[in-house]
């Protein structure tokens, strides 16, 4: 199914918006490397088209693949892993584009979080266990913890959890202090402390619930249902009249902890004495966001933080402390609109 944003997103990139069940190569074994073959299962014998064939880096114990035969194309491969995952690789201006893409978005998701912290605390504030209330809790507990909401498949297929994927075994509360301990993503083990009255309160009374799944709420009829991720992203879609989803939080919260970083490093040394040094100082501020937010350096690096922060950084140039959300925002959509 083709989406218009996306084929707009092409179009800008100066691409062409392809499916991987349209034609394309793919390749065989053939000794210690690989050979590749046209649609029609016929050798490929032109060397710039193998040449740039063989720069897509496809990792060998990739299978089932399917290469696009445009250069042009947006979407260059898609293999199975050793897991069995579909696995994509982009065209890089594509990337470009859609991460522009992605950081407008992220702003204009901050600006919406004045009006999801009144709905939640409005929500939060309701009689019983409702549906609004447990979702407002759990949509509190992502900015307030920044811990992903969590997928069924990976729950069961990795034992890696999230906020929607809780069971009673991963959280403990004692008067108001709430305690997280689990396995998330990657396999990266969590303990997370938070102290807070209402939620604990909310947790507490959840944990008493038939069945192992944490979060769960109770309806008109007296029965109790299970949070999914879904839910939770259609609730925060509900309040914003938006598109956002739970990951938006922790994008937000990884620019955000990156600002601060980044001006307490220029603040404690007023100029760097070279261009390694300065790059130095840039991955110990992003592995401090990386360690919050559970993530590798470069996966916060290229994915999370706004690239605008990296680069006034590398330059040298100012950066205001995150101490006031409002402040970087406006400064965030000065420069973005500066460098665009």
């Amino acid at each position: 199914m083709e989406f218009s944003g996306e084929i707009r997103h092409a179009k800008e990139a100066g691409l062409r918006y392809v499916h991987s069940d349209e034609p394309g190569y793919t390749r065989v074994k053939k000794g210690k490397g690989f050979q590749f073959l046209d649609e029609k299962r016929n050798l490929i014998h032109d060397d710039e088209e193998i040449s740039r064939l063989k720069k897509l880096a496809i990792p060998p114990a990739y299978v089932d693949v399917w290469i696009c035969k445009d250069p042009l194309g947006h979407l260059q491969f898609v293999a199975l892993d050793v897991r069995g995952r579909k696995q994509y690789r982009y065209h890089k201006q594509w990337s470009d584009v859609r991460s522009g893409s992605k950081f407008k978005r992220m702003l204009k998701f901050a600006k919406s979080l004045p009006r999801i912290r009144r709905k939640t605390s409005a929500d939060l504030r309701k009689s019983g266990l409702p549906r609004e209330k447990v979702l407002a809790a759990v949509v509190r507990l992502l900015e307030r913890t920044l811990i992903r909401v969590g997928n069924e498949q990976y729950a069961q297929s990795n034992e890696s959890y999230g906020l929607s994927t809780f069971k009673n075994e991963h959280v403990k509360v004692e008067s108001e202090e709430i305690t997280f301990r689990f396995k998330g993503k990657s396999n990266v083990k969590h303990h997370i402390r938070l102290r807070d009255r209402a939620l604990a309160s909310i947790v507490k009374t959840c944990r008493k619930f038939p069945g192992s799944a944490l979060f769960q709420y109770v309806d008109e009829n007296e029965e109790t249902h299970a949070i999914h991720s879904q839910d939770v992203n259609e609730y925060l879609q509900e309040i914003t009249n938006c598109s956002y989803t739970a990951k938006d939080f922790r994008t937000w919260a990884a620019t955000l902890l990156a600002a601060k970083a980044f001006a307490k490093s220029r603040k404690e040394t007023e100029s760097f004495r070279s261009v390694s040094e300065t790059k130095k100082k840039l991955n110990e501020a992003i592995d401090q966001v990386a360690e919050k937010l559970g993530n590798t350096r470069n996966i916060c690096r290229n994915s999370y933080i706004h690239p605008s922060l990296i680069q006034r950084f590398l330059e040298g140039k100012s950066i205001p402390e995150a101490d006031e959300e409002e402040k970087i925002i406006e400064f965030l959509a000065r420069v973005g609109s500066d460098a665009s």
